[in-house]
Formats: structure tokens, C-alpha cells, sequence
């Protein structure tokens, strides 16, 4: 088997040929990500969410996802691993949630300064999103403000493929209104099809990943 084929102990934790899953809310999206990942199934792609969220409320955030979610949500933490079947919410205060692929595709909290006023923001993560290959499915979701349009637009550019909410179902459209004005969204769907087209375009899950 070539070199580049070898699978360590940790990297045979993603198998299988596929994408990752990152999502970006702010304003209505603690609600839209309640119905977003109780569609998720027990063994959805690694998915990682960024939503607004001030100090000491993502603790709860957290174990009432649990409560009407299959797959396991957890809060993200430094160096942990991406696998099948979890889902990492970004924790509030002073860090931003990144990946990176070397060795290993995993999870860092940066320090940097605030990104559109917000830290954790959209951008960082779907900025560091976009350097993976494959690059991932991205879903930018209701939010004041344009965090995360230009994140989802280089996931686009970079081969990902990318979904705004639309104006409709969004307690608020900035977000992926932004996003839409950009160019950066493959599609504008209800949040009623957003985790079925997620789940669908990123498909099994790989063991290769790494930075362009």
C-alpha cells in the first residue's frame, strides 16, 4: 500500500470517503440548530458549530442538544479529534474554533482578537474549513450582521459546497443575506432542508484529509 494510503491509530478514526460538516448561527440560531441536528442521525459526519453566544450559556446549550439529538454534542475543546457520530459546538469567551490537518485533522481555540465583533465568529472556522481537501459542506444559517459570508464563500471557491438559509424561515437575514450577496451560497433552502442536504452531499466519512 503507498505511503500516503497508511492509516494511523488516529486517523482511522474518520473512514471512508467523505466531508466534514460546519455550520455558522448567531441571532435565531440557537432555535434553528435545535431543529437543524435532531435530524442528525447517531453517526452524522464530524460537524463543528459556531453560534453567538455570550459566556456561561453554552454549558446548557450543550446538554439540550444532547436531549433531542442522536449524536453526541459536545462542547469543543483543544486538539480533539473530528469523528463520526459528534457534533463540537465552540465554546463562548475569549478563543475562536479552527481546524487543522496536520497530522491529523483536529480542532484548535485560537486567541484573536474579535472577528465581526464576535468571538467565537463564523469566519475563522470556515476560513480554516476552506483549506481542507476535501473541502467541507457548509451551511450559514440566521444572523444579524455578514459573519461567516466570506468563510462560506472561500469553502465555495475551494470546491466545498455551501447553503444560506433563506429569507423566509430567518428570524433574522444578515447572515446569509450577506452571504447570498456575495455569490457564496450553492443554495438558498428552508431550514426545514438544510440538515438533509447536508447530510447528503457530505456523505461517508475519510481518513486522508489534509491542507492544500
Amino acid at each position: 500500500m503507498p505511503p500516503d494510503r497508511l492509516k494511523t491509530a488516529e486517523a482511522a478514526a474518520l473512514d471512508g470517503p467523505g466531508r466534514i460538516i460546519v455550520i455558522g448561527a448567531s441571532t435565531g440560531g440557537v432555535e434553528a440548530l435545535y431543529t437543524l441536528l435532531a435530524s442528525f442521525p447517531a453517526d452524522c459526519p464530524p460537524t463543528l458549530v459556531v453560534q453567538h453566544m455570550r459566556p456561561g450559556y453554552v454549558e446548557g446549550f450543550v446538554a439540550g442538544l444532547n436531549r433531542v439529538c442522536a449524536a453526541e454534542v459536545v462542547q469543543a475543546q483543544d486538539r480533539q479529534l473530528l469523528r463520526p457520530g459528534q457534533v463540537h459546538v465552540a465554546p463562548a469567551g475569549s478563543l475562536h474554533l479552527c481546524l487543522v490537518a496536520n497530522p491529523v485533522l483536529s480542532i484548535r481555540l485560537t486567541e484573536a482578537p474579535p472577528v465581526h465583533g464576535h468571538r467565537p465568529a463564523v469566519d475563522p472556522l470556515f476560513l480554516s474549513a476552506a483549506r481542507l481537501r476535501p473541502a467541507p459542506v457548509a451551511a450559514l444559517l440566521t444572523g444579524m450582521g455578514r459573519d461567516g459570508a466570506e468563510g462560506l464563500l472561500q469553502i465555495r471557491l475551494a470546491g466545498g459546497h455551501t447553503i444560506a438559509q433563506d429569507q423566509a424561515s430567518s428570524v433574522v437575514y444578515g447572515m446569509p443575506g450577506a452571504a447570498r450577496d456575495l455569490g457564496a451560497a450553492d443554495q438558498i433552502l428552508p431550514l426545514s432542508s438544510i440538515a438533509a442536504a447536508l447530510l447528503r452531499l457530505a456523505g461517508p466519512q475519510i481518513s486522508d484529509r489534509r491542507i492544500s
